[in-house]
């Protein structure tokens, strides 16, 4: 019996790039003719044509199948959802923007069959990119990693493979805020990078602004690491040294040269500090807190409203 692999995109406002996603999927399929294919195409919410042109490729090609979302639940809510109704064997995840090439799919299933269980591709450049946005992206990865002792690698992307006893691991669990590239990389399992060069958005507009990307980078923080909330401690322990420091040198100075006149710029200028640390502190805690609340809530990561292709 041949191997069924699941290819699970996300696609939101995509109708520019859908059909020559099929197309070079199909292609894909052609060429690796011992392995059987399911594309699992989640329509993330679209406000365009994108499910219409789904369902023209479905009605053409069987294997692609459909799970168009009640609103758009982001990229890991897309990804979430395709990993709950994937059956293969292996499951791939890209974009449907085509910036990762259909193509690099024949490399990660060789190194799948030579034992990986978790195939991941590293971006070597960003063609389209302006300056900011790579150096965005720069940042995004030297801040998590040190912020998560170098758990997830350098420039990875969220296109990989990822065997069964993988995706069914991720499936078992159930956080709210998802950070679906930090979760891989939290389970370990034999994992090994690919370098490939990310293409051009195919057509239409990228939907990773500023702020959603740093949205991302906060999430991914917060829900991989501890280190914020421990500098609450660090910064409270520094503060009080300066603090006692000061209090030493203010005492000895009273006792040989007599009490000094009053400085109302030092003096705000510490209440002004000791309030910005304050705050500071006080945000990182709402960070946590709010995530905590959403735990709390137990709302699910995505919404179906309708599934095409699973029951034949």
């Amino acid at each position: 019996m041949k191997k069924l692999i699941s290819i699970i995109t996300s696609a939101y406002n995509e109708e520019g790039c859908i059909d020559e996603l099929s197309r070079q999927l199909q292609a894909v399929f052609y060429e690796n003719k011992m392995y059987d294919f399911e594309a699992i195409i989640i329509e993330n919410g679209s406000m365009d044509g994108t499910y219409e042109k789904l369902i023209k490729i479905r009605e053409k090609d069987p294997r692609f199948k459909i799970v168009q979302l009640s609103r758009n639940f982001r990229m890991d809510g897309g990804i979430t959802a395709g990993l709950q109704y994937a059956k293969g064997d292996a499951a791939v995840i890209m974009t449907a923007n085509l910036q990762d090439k259909p193509s690099i799919i024949n490399d990660f299933i060789k190194k799948w069959e030579e034992g990986y269980d978790h195939v991941y591709g590293i971006v070597k450049s960003r063609p389209g990119k302006g300056i900011f946005r790579r150096l965005n992206s720069l940042l995004f990865y030297i801040l998590i990693n040190k912020m998560t002792d170098n758990m997830i690698p350098k420039n990875a992307s969220d296109f990989r493979l990822i065997d069964k006893k993988v995706y069914e691991t991720i499936n078992s669990m159930e956080e709210r805020n998802r950070f679906t590239r930090g979760m891989f990389a939290w389970l370990g399992f034999k994992s090994i990078g690919i370098e490939f060069e990310r293409a051009k958005r195919f057509a239409g507009e990228s939907h990773a602004s500023f702020w959603k990307v740093l949205e991302l980078a906060v999430k991914g923080i917060f829900a991989f690491s501890y280190i914020p909330i421990r500098l609450i401690s660090f910064f409270g322990l520094t503060l009080s040294f300066i603090s006692l420091t000061y209090l030493v040198y203010t005492v000895f100075k009273i006792i040989f040269t007599g009490v000094p006149f009053a400085g109302y710029g030092t003096i705000v200028s510490l209440m002004l500090l000791l309030f910005g640390f304050s705050f500071l502190m006080l945000g990182i805690l709402g960070q946590y807190i709010a995530q905590i609340y959403e735990e709390v809530k137990a709302r699910p990561n995505f919404i179906v409203r309708k599934e095409i292709g699973f029951n034949d």
